[in-house]
């Protein structure tokens, strides 16, 4: 997929729900990206509330976005048309964790594409990457550059206590320790 693709998802959903709702954040790789991180080639992430799934769903298939449903009961995928890629998410669980306003509320405004949008914190995002992490998935080196990218930004503190209970975070968190990307 190319930037200027995720770009356009990226401005005409934000554009949608910031117009018509529900509430939601720049979530993912893209939010590591406005905060200094490498831009992604992949998808656009974006969080709602999980009592707000069908709202977005419904302000995105009216921008024009096919809604399209995986089995994966956690997000659902949006389109720029019916025969294109999908490529904006709608997250409503985190890690199995129901989002909820709070997060939403945590996320600060900023100007992503020319659009005032909220945005979650990069200690908010590299804490739920840090927790997916496991003996399945456990690619350091994919999150070594967004982890450098956005070092001076991050609570430490914060996403040390937050990721405790997963090993495979820890030893992240360890190695860039020893590599000198962690601060405090």
């Amino acid at each position: 997929m190319s930037h200027d693709d995720l770009r356009e998802a990226l401005r005409r959903a934000a554009s949608a729900l910031k117009a018509d709702g529900p509430p939601f954040a720049l979530a993912g790789s893209y939010a590591l990206w406005v905060h200094g991180g490498p831009e992604p080639s992949h998808d656009v992430d974006f969080v709602v509330a999980e009592e707000d799934v069908e709202a977005a769903a419904m302000t995105l298939s009216k921008a024009g976005f096919d809604i399209r449903r995986p089995p994966e009961e956690w997000l659902f995928k949006a389109a720029l048309g019916v025969d294109g890629p999908a490529l904006v998410d709608v997250l409503h669980r985190i890690n199995r964790v129901p989002v909820d306003a709070a997060l939403i509320e945590r996320a600060e405004v900023q100007d992503v594409l020319a659009l005032a949008i909220p945005v979650l914190t990069p200690t908010e995002v590299l804490t739920q990457k840090l927790r997916a992490l496991n003996e399945h998935h456990c690619d350091f080196t994919a999150l070594l550059p967004l982890v450098r990218a956005v070092r001076e930004q991050l609570d430490w503190p914060a996403l040390r206590e937050n990721t405790s209970a997963n090993p495979f975070a820890a030893a992240f968190l360890s190695l860039c320790q020893s590599l000198g990307i962690a601060h405090g």
